[in-house]
């Protein structure tokens, strides 16, 4: 049987469906050519669109086709990061939250930051066992700008069969120019309009009515409960967009009651980092990675160059195929897109949390006391001066410098030595990044050259 046209998903045989396969006494004849009759909890492929051959079942009354293939495992091949297309836009998708434990206390689960660029740390290990243990070590880390996010709505989701629906979102009275942008494809050439008849409702007995029937049906009916929350962009002088990024963020903890009166008290309130991130968590970072453009099969896949005498070209593929079947299959390495892509790092540890204002923002530590900000000389390359709350992140992160990233607590339960490792630093680099740092402050840097000739 031809498969043209047929798209490939793998899945788990529904008990539904099981259950009508095996009321119906006129098996397919697939089954009756000797492959085993599928059993709830087999791996099975469904292969939907194209044409409809004899090797197929119908369901009853909507006649959707589906082709049980006896198939191996190695074909079974998951497929995580296919196709390497381009995202359509910068801002990423959130996909999962935390799972929801209604005993502990309503909390809110994920952050909208800016990346601001790296450095690098000195740290004592603290890991017996290691040969590292009471060692100090040098690690590369990042530094994201996070200013604090206003919640200015809540959105209401009911289950159903096909996933959540939402039921109800109300919003606040209050929106500022920033987030009233984002809904405008040209704000400067429009009427600016967005919001005002909505706001009118907070004014009238009965625009104050409708909307507490709005939260009390959402009290009722709904299972999950978000915010939505926007960046304040016009804190961060090193980004030319006035145009804030806008987000839901889950809620989770308590009953849904709870919920509803967690998110309506936060109102066009201010969330800092500090309220859902703590210094030595783990943490999930989701964002969008550097775009690269068209770029050829060896710099996108990594295939081996041909020989240099080869003839027209050698950063090729040889062979995309055999003859038959008549097609190029989505396995061969081909040219295209590269970067840009959608991707979740996980497990990113929090070495410090940096408040506006405090001691915690500059760059001492019990170590080294000299006075220094976060910001190394000279600023970060591509973005400029850290002014708001940070976060020092080990590792790297994906994305170039001002890119949007969604930081969201782990989904999983932390129980590894990485993981509890309480991290104690020593020493953070101000050094410029432009070029060979040689100083950490502008002071060192005088002291060092004395008084230059005017």
């Amino acid at each position: 049987m031809s498969n043209q046209g047929w798209s490939l998903k793998r899945a788990l045989l529904p008990k539904p469906l099981s259950g009508f396969l095996e009321r119906n006494t006129n098996e397919p004849e697939i089954w009756r050519n000797g492959c085993h009759r599928p059993l709830v909890g087999d791996h099975f492929f469904f292969l939907s669109g194209g044409s409809v051959g004899n090797d197929t079942c119908f369901r009853e009354k909507n006649k959707a086709a589906c082709l049980i293939a006896n198939l191996s495992t190695q074909d079974m091949v998951l497929w995580d990061f296919f196709p390497e297309k381009e995202l359509p836009v910068t801002e990423e998708k959130m996909k999962a939250f935390p799972k929801d434990d209604p005993t502990k206390p309503c909390r809110l689960t994920a952050f909208l930051a800016y990346k601001a660029g790296m450095t690098h740390i000195v740290r004592e290990v603290e890991k017996p066992g290691s040969k590292l243990h009471k060692k100090e070590t040098c690690e590369a880390v990042t530094i994201i700008e996070t200013p604090p996010m206003v919640v200015v709505g809540v959105v209401g989701y009911v289950k159903t069969p096909r996933g959540l629906r939402s039921l109800s979102t109300v919003w606040a009275q209050h929106l500022s120019e920033e987030v009233k942008r984002r809904f405008y494809k040209n704000w400067c050439k429009s009427k600016k309009k967005a919001f005002t008849n909505y706001s009118k409702k907070y004014e009238s007995e009965d625009g104050k009515k409708d909307i507490q029937a709005q939260l009390e049906k959402m009290k009722k009916y709904c299972t999950v409960i978000r915010v939505l929350a926007h960046t304040q962009i016009r804190k961060m002088k090193g980004l030319k967009q006035k145009k804030a990024h806008l987000m839901e963020i889950q809620v989770n903890g308590g009953d849904v009651a709870k919920k509803v009166d967690y998110a309506y008290g936060f109102f066009e309130k201010q969330v800092p980092v500090d309220a859902i991130f703590q210094k030595d968590e783990m943490i999930d970072i989701i964002g969008v990675t550097k775009g690269k453009g068209y770029e050829g099969v060896v710099t996108r896949w990594g295939v081996t160059r041909l020989p240099r005498k080869t003839h027209r070209g050698l950063r090729k593929v040889a062979c995309i195929g055999a003859w038959h079947p008549a097609r190029v299959s989505f396995t061969v390495a081909r040219a295209g897109q590269n970067g840009y892509h959608h991707r979740t790092e996980m497990n990113k540890k929090i070495y410090k949390v940096g408040k506006a204002g405090q001691e915690s923002h500059s760059a001492m530590t019990e170590f080294d006391r000299t006075e220094k900000d976060i910001t190394p000389m000279g600023g970060f390359p591509h973005y400029g001066i850290v002014k708001d709350d940070y976060l020092l992140i080990k590792g790297c992160c994906v994305g170039p410098k001002k890119r949007v990233v969604t930081l969201r607590q782990s989904l999983l339960k932390q129980t590894s030595r990485v993981a509890m490792e309480e991290i104690k630093l020593k020493f953070i680099d101000t050094s410029s990044k432009f070029g060979h740092g040689r100083f950490q402050t502008t002071q060192e840097k005088a002291k060092f050259y004395g008084r230059l000739k005017a």
